[in-house]
């Protein structure tokens, strides 16, 4: 079964450099899912609401980010950012040498790939709004934003929250890939743990139950996140 004592925080234990790597895991998640928020807010915004060039434009950069494996994204920008960074530097004359963060390139790779997939479930959850209840604000001159505000957001959000909950779950679970980078996350440090003690099956184990702490616990705030948004609908909320 393997000595448990290796999982505790005395000076033989693994236990705090296995929560940092869990607190680390959870940072780089939330910031990734963050980024794919915000990119992803506006590639739907552009194939709802944008001319043709931004139409396809945002098609073109969802298949291209849902197509392409994530593993091969991570490394594009890992590897080739490191590339891209050396070759401004030189450019402009900087002492070397160049590097790009690790948590940076695993970040923005996965916020990238995220923010394809968010981008469809908020366009999805915007066409769900009945058009009738569109038309009726414009009727009684709302503007834009206080259609959006008072109109379009409360009844997108209720379609919307539950896939952006899987989406973070997603998220997380990807988080796993930026260990190629050397980035000492919760997959880096049980891999390093394992091999130290030869306890493969304790380390990795411990690894699952921090995933699903994660996972767990976000996924009631979301559960919450969604009841709320129900308030004022038949037969939801609280």
């Amino acid at each position: 079964m393997g000595d448990l004592a290796l999982l505790g925080f005395g000076p033989d234990g693994w236990g705090l450099a296995l929560l940092r790597a869990g607190l680390l895991t959870l940072a780089v998640s939330v910031a990734a899912f963050l980024c794919g928020l915000v990119l992803g807010t506006g590639i739907a915004w552009a194939r709802i609401a944008g001319n043709w060039p931004l139409r396809k434009l945002a098609e073109a950069y969802t298949v291209i980010f849902r197509g392409v494996p994530d593993i091969l994204v991570i490394y594009l920008f890992y590897f080739g950012g490191r590339q891209v960074v050396t070759a401004i530097g030189t450019a402009l004359g900087l002492p070397g040498p160049f590097d790009i963060s690790g948590f940076l390139a695993g970040m923005l790779a996965i916020g990238l790939i995220s923010s394809a997939n968010q981008s469809e479930v908020l366009r999805g959850a915007y066409q769900a709004v009945p058009k009738g209840t569109i038309e009726a604000g414009r009727v009684v001159g709302m503007t834009r934003i206080t259609l959006f505000r008072r109109v379009i957001a409360p009844q997108a959000m209720v379609t919307a929250i539950p896939g952006m909950g899987n989406q973070w779950q997603s998220v997380i679970k990807e988080s796993a890939l930026v260990s190629v980078t050397g980035l000492v996350e919760t997959m880096r440090q049980v891999s390093v743990a394992a091999g130290t003690t030869q306890e493969h099956f304790l380390f990795y184990a411990a690894g699952a139950v921090i995933y699903l702490i994660i996972t767990t616990l976000s996924d009631q705030v979301f559960r919450l996140a969604e009841k709320r948004s129900l308030r004022g609908h038949a037969g939801g909320g609280i």
